[in-house]
């Protein structure tokens, strides 16, 4: 093979031929969002708050595409009097279309299997785990940004209305550059 001078023009497809055969990296992360949803008594649907994971995981290349929040298994009277049965709910994707995202982070994959491990040891609890007070969505959700490494905080006046204490996790971590919403 004869080289025109210059011998960038000759090894040039030489090169394209090796970097083609070379294995690709998939760029793999999951995102956890964090949402709100603003809820009205009227609608029958309460204030709530859950986290929506999206991606993939960078060591098996597994598509992650779930969401999670906690609630009442049961919304009735009783949750204003004490622990009632719990549930850990997903929502279908017209209502996380119509929710707030407040803000995202991306996570590893064992932040992820942390947080996943998390979303399954709230499923598993026995007995009546949920109470409006302490063990609500807002909880959960808290507990899950926790593992993700934000610093979250309770006000007791924010633990019944989850847009305005997703906005006040979002300025405990100003890193997030989060806008209120």
């Amino acid at each position: 093979m004869t080289c025109p001078p210059g011998l960038a023009r000759c090894l040039a497809p030489l090169l394209l031929v090796v970097l083609a055969l070379l294995p690709t990296t998939v760029q793999a992360r999951v995102t956890a969002h964090f949402h709100s949803f603003n809820g009205s008594v009227l609608v029958g649907r309460y204030p709530h708050t859950f986290v929506v994971f999206e991606g993939r995981l960078d060591d098996t290349g597994t598509p992650i595409s779930e969401n999670w929040g906690f609630s009442a298994r049961r919304v009735t009277p009783a949750i204003l009097s004490g622990p009632v049965e719990h549930i850990v709910m997903t929502e279908e994707q017209r209502q996380i279309d119509r929710t707030n995202r407040h803000f995202s982070i991306t996570v590893s994959d064992a932040t992820f299997r942390r947080m996943r491990a998390e979303v399954e040891a709230w499923r598993n609890a026995p007995g009546r785990y949920y109470d409006l007070n302490s063990r609500n969505c807002i909880h959960f959700v808290g507990r899950l940004a926790e593992l993700a490494g934000l610093r979250v905080d309770y006000p007791r006046e924010l633990l019944r209305k989850p847009r305005a204490w997703l906005n006040h996790v979002a300025q405990l971590n100003p890193q997030l550059g989060a806008a209120q919403i």
